[in-house]
Formats: structure tokens, C-alpha cells, sequence
């Protein structure tokens, strides 16, 4: 915990003199994406206030608004925890990926479009492949995905899908060969780009689909080795 706390010290500058609830949430958020407070971990109170220099009061609303999004869970008198997913919580995850990215590259209109954002964060995957980073791999994937969905250009679709893939990190956290997880995906998104750069929607979507049923088949694989059936009941 002494090293997470620090890092948020780090985080204190970015709150300036208008610290918010909000923007609280935003750097836990990230924090939690991030790994630096992985799934199960009871969030202290004191000490999270302490390192980013915030009262009591807006730490609890920015703890709400997390819950709200599914992050955080309250336990009555035990604390607030970051939550722990179910696999039905994963597949509903992936069920929302594919109505939404999938519907993304199929509203599309005449090419070209704008894949600078895409094609970064395949060279961000090259780039952490090459180094053995497989966690910056997972990363990199998310901000691909990200990528793809800002193509709608709808700022409600972007704050959803934001929520959405800071879900799926708490899933990814539980993976203990995240390699095997992320790395066959890198080759998959290239293959998506490139269908993309051609204009060929109806491909592009036919890879992404098939991209997002085998992800989701690998990711519920891992749980119920690691986590087991019983997480079905949440």
C-alpha cells in the first residue's frame, strides 16, 4: 500500500486549487486501471485523503461516483473495496463491446477516416512486445479500442466506453499469463487497421467480432481457473 500512496502523492499537483470530486474519481479511476490497487483491495479513507490532500467528504464522493460505475463496492461496516468481477460481469462487459464497437465500424461513413490513434497504439503494442511488456501490451490493446470507438465521434459514447474498459482492466488483473492473453491480439488489431485503411467496413467488422468472442472466451477461461464457478453467483 506504501507504494500506491505514493504514487497518488504524485497525483496531488494535478488536483490544483480546484480540486473536485470529480477529478478525484478521474486519478483513482486511472489508479485502479493501472493495477496500482488491484481487485480486492479495501481503500483507505485516511490514507488516500492524506496522499492527494483532500477532505474526508469530497473522498467519499469520489468513492460513490466509482461505485456508480462499478469500481469500487461499499461493505458495510468493512470499507470500500475495489471490486472483485464476476464472470457474468465479464461477459456482460464484452456484450457491451460488441454492440458498441461493432456498431461504431459498421456506422461509419465514406472513407478515409482518421486511424492516427489507432495506428499509435499498435506501435505502442509493437513497441511493448518487443521490450516483453506484456502488462503495457494490455494497455496499449485498450487504447486501440478506445481509439476505435472516438471514430463515432460522440463524446457520451467515449465517457461510457471509458467506464467499460476501466471494468475490463479489473478483469485483466486477475490473468496470470497475461502474454498469452494479449499477445495474439496485437497481429488482430494491425488486421483490423488494415481493413480500415482500406475502407472495407464489412471486414473490419467481421475481424473485430470474431477478435471480441475469442477474447472474451480466454478471459472467462482464466476466471474460472483462477477465481472459480462460484463467482457466477456474484
Amino acid at each position: 500500500m506504501a507504494e500506491q500512496l505514493a504514487g497518488l502523492a504524485d497525483d496531488r499537483a494535478l488536483l490544483g486549487r480546484t480540486s473536485t470530486a470529480e477529478r478525484v474519481a478521474d486519478i483513482l479511476r486511472s489508479r485502479i486501471a493501472e493495477g496500482y490497487f488491484p481487485p480486492g483491495t479495501r481503500l483507505s479513507e485516511d490514507s488516500i485523503g492524506g496522499a492527494l490532500g483532500v477532505s474526508r467528504n469530497t473522498l467519499r464522493e469520489a468513492f460513490r461516483l466509482l461505485t456508480h460505475e462499478r469500481l469500487l463496492v461499499h461493505e458495510l461496516n468493512r470499507g470500500v473495496f475495489v471490486r472483485v468481477l464476476t464472470i457474468e460481469d465479464v461477459e456482460d462487459i464484452y456484450r457491451t463491446r460488441a454492440l458498441v464497437e461493432c456498431a461504431v465500424v459498421r456506422g461509419l461513413g465514406e472513407p478515409p477516416y482518421g486511424l492516427d490513434g489507432l495506428a499509435e497504439a499498435v506501435e505502442e503494442g509493437v513497441r511493448a512486445t518487443r521490450e516483453g511488456d506484456w502488462k503495457t501490451l494490455g494497455t496499449a490493446n485498450i487504447h486501440f479500442h478506445r481509439a476505435l470507438v472516438a471514430l463515432a465521434g460522440s463524446e457520451r459514447t467515449d465517457e461510457l466506453m471509458r467506464s467499460v474498459f476501466a471494468e475490463l482492466r479489473l478483469a485483466f488483473h486477475v490473468v496470470d499469463d497475461p502474454r498469452r492473453l494479449h499477445e495474439p491480439y496485437l497481429v488482430r488489431n494491425r488486421q483490423i487497421l488494415q481493413a480500415l485503411a482500406a475502407g472495407d467496413k464489412a471486414e473490419a467488422e467481421r475481424l473485430l467480432s470474431g477478435y471480441l468472442g475469442d477474447s472474451l472466451e480466454r478471459v472467462v477461461e482464466v476466471y474460472r481457473r483462477r477465481v472459480g464457478d462460484d463467482l457466477d453467483a456474484g
